[in-house]
């Protein structure tokens, strides 16, 4: 595991561009964190590093949003389900398998569903400016990954 604390939304960014750098198709990232802690904005850094040129937003009414960019970018937010089984329904094996990146918000509420090689991400409040982002490799998320981050 990696921690790293940041102190404003550029700073997030930045760590979500450096890891982006070093993401591979079919790789998965679970996001968990506080409400309103930038998982959202973790998000968004991480698709523009990726060449996507559409503004991510949070896809909460949709559950899913797609994004074309160097790399496919799927980008899930389950906070509304109400049965984890609707991440199923939704398909998500189909995109969690692909050729993207599949980013997961509250991945904790879906854990039964994803797989186990996949990097977890946790964003903590700090303070009112500070977070704290640890990075949690699973299964056999290749740990090289996140060389740089710190």
């Amino acid at each position: 595991m990696i921690c790293v604390k940041v102190n404003n939304q550029r700073e997030t960014e930045a760590i979500a561009e450096k890891l982006a750098r070093n993401l591979e198709p079919g790789d998965i990232i679970g996001l968990n964190g506080d409400l309103g802690a930038g998982k959202t904005t973790f998000t968004k850094a991480l698709g523009a590093a990726l060449g996507v040129k559409e503004d991510i937003t949070s896809p909460t009414f949709t559950l899913l949003q797609e994004y074309e960019g160097d790399l496919p970018v799927y980008h899930f937010d389950v906070y509304r389900m109400n049965d984890p089984q609707e991440f199923n329904d939704l398909g998500a094996e189909e995109y969690l398998d692909g050729d993207g990146i599949s980013v997961v918000e509250w991945a904790d509420m879906v854990e039964a569903y994803l797989p186990d090689n996949r990097l977890q991400i946790e964003i903590r409040w700090l303070d009112s400016d500070q977070r704290k982002i640890c990075f949690i490799p699973l299964g056999n998320f290749n740990e090289i990954k996140l060389k740089g981050l710190v």
